[in-house]
């Protein structure tokens, strides 16, 4: 049966996403809510939410990859690797680019690429909060802020200030002492995103790295941990539209390319 549509969801931690793409390749929807406490109400109120849409609610025969920390909790055609998902997403937008920088709310990835955009090797952080937008999260709550503000407010810090402690648990206590002892909300951001970045970075050196590096996921929109993370590498963060989406554009193109062979091989 030829397919109308190929529906790309990855399930995170923090936000389930959802990418729709036509049988010509076009993109029909792409958007993304909180997980919440019920991750499989949250599909099913994005689902909803795609089908009010008028391109999508026209299409008869959908085909639905599921990627990402949650994916064995839907329903679908299939389940398939994060990492090849990324890659393929972010290719769609940036084809020449040679590693990969993801970091979700539980984990960061960084992953390498060959000129043909296969995957030649990755490391992935998901036992430690240091390196992920989990650490931003509990910073923020901690100072009162959202985490939509982490990058503005670092960017008017005045002072360096180092973390001496990489495990989340002491650098709280350490960020609790440095608010008793006055230091400004700005240069506790900035000394955050500099503990942060630096933990990634030694992350990517795991791998044989090579420019273009894409940066992705909901915390490649702080652009102070950015312009951090650039200055340490010494090459620029290229970030394409919509980062947190690319782990659910690669699964809808999976989907599409897998039925294509599939037409291809019963002619």
């Amino acid at each position: 049966m030829s397919r109308d549509q190929f529906w790309g969801y990855d399930i995170g931690s923090r936000n389930i996403k959802l990418a729709i793409m036509g049988r010509n390749g076009d993109i029909l929807f792409a958007d993304y809510l909180d997980t919440g406490v019920n991750p499989s109400e949250a599909v099913d109120a994005l689902s909803r939410k795609a089908l009010q849409n008028p391109l999508v609610a026209r299409g008869e025969a959908v085909m639905a990859y599921a990627t990402g920390y949650g994916r064995k909790l839907l329903v679908c055609d299939k389940t398939v690797s994060e990492i090849s998902c990324h890659a393929l997403g972010v290719r769609s937008f940036l084809p020449s680019v040679h590693t990969i920088l993801d970091i979700g709310g539980q984990d960061c990835k960084a992953i390498s690429l060959s000129p043909e955009g296969q995957v030649l090797d990755f490391v992935m952080n998901d036992k430690c909060a240091a390196g992920t937008g989990r650490f931003l999260e509990i910073v923020a709550l901690r100072l009162g802020i959202g985490c939509h503000e982490l990058g503005a407010l670092a960017a008017g810090s005045g002072h360096n200030i180092r973390l001496s402690s990489t495990c989340v648990v002491f650098a709280e206590s350490e960020i609790t002492g440095l608010i008793a002892v006055g230091a400004s909300p700005a240069d506790i951001v900035r000394a955050v995103h500099i503990s942060i970045s630096e933990r990634i970075v030694s992350q990517l050196n795991q791998l044989k790295w090579q420019t273009p590096v894409v940066f992705t996921g909901g915390v490649a929109l702080n652009q102070d941990l950015k312009d951090i993370m650039a200055q340490i590498l010494k090459t620029e963060l290229l970030i394409p539209p919509d980062p947190e989406l690319t782990g659910a554009l690669g699964a809808a193109i999976m989907a599409r390319r897998d039925h294509e062979k599939r037409l291809s091989h019963s002619h």
